[in-house]
């Protein structure tokens, strides 16, 4: 049984995943699909599909695994929170796993749209799949690129370690995935111009994989020709060692001490709710 669960605990990651990159790849190549006349939708889009990913598969794989969906949270959770280490890297193989399969199925669909919009597989349709500086745009340095994905992720951690804290007051009746998924919008309205906001290496690095395999020579680096693979893995994994760190010194430490030291309720009391 215990055997039948683990395995349950990694479909679901694959799964959950999977679903938030088909939304999340899945709007980028349909507002690429649309041009300069953005008839098929803009910026905007983009944000509220991956927030919509993210809730989606979160409450894919919430029961079973925890819906982590992100190896930068499941490395927080392991450091922080008790995560088993023993499952860290296998919860890592299945969700690049499943972002992989997804990025390959968007690949398939769309594969007309990118035929006659970018017939040469350039930077121009890569960013369907993975992330660059700027979007693909000049000016922005590898070093801006680095520290906007820390930034990023651990603003992601810290605020989910807050939502996921029972003695924080988070959200009730199951709604924790819905405002983690308004938080991954907030994020991309916001800190999504300098590299895209990645911050999640298996949403970043199986896409990658997967178009370096149908076609994308240069999936590997920038719109510069430096290797870039590395920054979204290696970025958000700090970032999200900073979101939790900062969590449990600043917030969680003191929430504890509050609950330890307040007066117990009388017997047969009322209490406010």
């Amino acid at each position: 049984m215990a055997k039948n669960s683990y395995i349950g605990e990694l479909a679901a990651e694959f799964f959950g995943t999977m679903i938030l990159l088909l939304f999340g790849a899945g709007v980028v190549a349909q507002v690429l699909s649309g041009g300069s006349t953005g008839s098929l939708g803009d910026h905007d889009s983009i944000a509220w599909a991956w927030g919509i990913g993210v809730i989606l598969g979160v409450y894919v794989a919430g029961r079973l695994s925890g819906g982590h969906i992100n190896p930068a949270v499941t490395i927080a959770l392991a450091a922080f929170q008790g995560f088993p280490w023993r499952k860290v890297v296998p919860y890592v193989v299945a969700q690049t796993a499943g972002a992989f399969v997804a990025a390959i199925i968007v690949r398939f669909n769309y594969a007309n749209y990118i035929d006659m919009i970018d017939p040469g597989h350039t930077y121009k349709t890569q960013i369907i799949f993975s992330t660059l500086p700027g979007n693909g745009a000049a000016g922005i340095s590898l070093t801006t690129a680095f520290f906007d994905q820390i930034i990023g992720t651990a603003i992601l951690v810290f605020v989910v370690f807050a939502l996921v804290n029972a003695r924080n007051n988070p959200p009730l009746a199951n709604l924790v995935p819905v405002v983690i998924g308004l938080l991954v919008v907030g994020i991309g309205m916001a800190w999504g111009a300098n590299a895209g906001y990645a911050i999640n290496p298996a949403r970043d690095f199986g896409p990658r994989l997967a178009s370096y395999i149908t076609g994308y020579s240069t999936a590997w680096t920038d719109q510069n020709g430096t290797p870039y693979w590395w920054l979204p893995i290696v970025a958000p994994i700090i970032g999200g060692l900073i979101g939790g760190g900062l969590f449990q010194v600043c917030i969680n430490r003191f929430v504890v001490a509050a609950e330890e030291t307040a007066e117990p309720t009388p017997v047969g009391r009322d209490v406010p709710r």
